[in-house]
């Protein structure tokens, strides 16, 4: 802001998954490659604070495999998009999204450019240059944008970046999973057709699938924390987090108990359901559940709501608790979502 120099910001949703994190960093890399003497210096964002970034298992896993230090990325706590803009000197592109959060309002008029891969909910000044496509990845987009560009702009870590984002958000192009377009087959082609030297197909889908589901270097608050929804009912609040390890394996962490009341405690919950997930050799989910509360009367509320519920009906059988606060079971019904199982909370509250 001192020396007047215009900042072009590159950012992605505020989920920050990997398509959005991939998207603004290749995408800012090739503006800054091929603007004709740019006066801005062109910036990706990353709309989380750096502290959340460990939980993005598998974004760290496939940044570090390219050999990009989380010390050279930039968060959305170290950047002040506001006194940018109050000064006259923030550009804003925005990818894997196209509407920002009401909190930042204010920068709507810096947008100059959107490449998104949902429907618009709304029109753009005329200035604004809108890219909108049905396609499987955000990345998709930018690779397309990239691919007509000038020649030799593109390399390979970016490449790896791009292939790796593509593949995992549409199910390594798997028909079955509804996600892949042409286009996204046509992007990966072309990657691969330029940098034959990149991992099959399978391996790096797996990879990251594996780091997605990874939890083994994170604490409990951060496994807690990774995947978690939060209901409200009368005066008090009950979290839901998603496990991505078996019941046996998350009993067993130290300390467990004294985290679940710190997690609970910091954030005012009064209890706390965790679902573990956890998948076999073929690919098959199973799923059990861990109801913790201080307050018993809440507790037994909450296993009583989803021993008896019937839509849909959780097939429930108790499972021995090393604490009286913990009610544990193995759910039959391993179809059973959370998105399915937050209605019978809800109605529990």
């Amino acid at each position: 802001v001192r020396r007047h120099q215009e900042v072009h910001v590159v950012m992605g949703n505020e989920a920050c998954d990997l398509d959005s994190t991939v998207s603004a960093l290749a995408l800012a890399y090739f503006l800054a490659k091929t603007s004709p003497a740019p006066k801005a210096a062109f910036i990706p964002v990353l709309n989380i604070p750096r502290a959340e970034f460990a939980l993005r298992t598998e974004t760290t896993f496939l940044l570090g495999e390219q050999g990009i230090p989380a010390a050279s990325l930039i968060f959305r706590d170290e950047i002040d998009l506001g006194g940018l803009h109050r000064a006259g000197l923030l550009s804003l592109t925005l990818v894997d999204h196209h509407v920002l959060p009401g909190a930042d309002a204010a920068l709507e008029e810096a947008v100059v450019e959107v490449l998104d891969h949902r429907p618009l909910e709304r029109d753009r000044a005329p200035g604004c240059q809108v890219t909108a496509e049905p396609v499987g990845s955000c990345a998709t987009l930018v690779t397309e944008r990239i691919a007509q560009g000038p020649p030799g702009v593109l390399d390979r870590p970016t490449a790896a970046l791009l292939h790796g984002t593509i593949l995992l958000d549409c199910v390594n192009l798997s028909p079955a999973a509804g996600k892949v377009t042409p286009r996204d087959m046509a992007c990966v082609s072309l990657l691969e057709a330029r940098f034959p030297e990149l991992p099959a197909r399978d391996t790096i889908f797996e990879a990251l699938q594996a780091a997605k589901f990874d939890v083994s270097g994170l604490t409990t608050e951060q496994m807690l924390r990774k995947d978690l929804k939060v209901l409200s009912g009368d005066e008090l609040l009950l979290a839901i987090s998603a496990i991505y390890v078996d019941l046996e394996t998350f009993l067993c962490r130290p300390g467990l108990l004294q985290d679940l009341d710190a997690f609970c405690q910091a954030r005012g919950y009064a209890g706390l359901v965790a679902m573990m997930i956890s998948f076999n050799e073929h690919n098959e989910p199973s799923r059990q559940l861990a109801v913790y509360s201080r307050c018993e009367t809440l507790r037994s509320a909450v296993c009583q709501a989803l021993e008896e519920a019937t839509a849909p009906s959780l097939h429930l059988q108790p499972l021995p608790s090393p604490w009286s606060c913990v009610s544990t079971y193995a759910q039959g019904n391993a179809l059973a979502s959370r998105k399915k199982v937050l209605p019978v909370l809800r109605a529990a509250l």
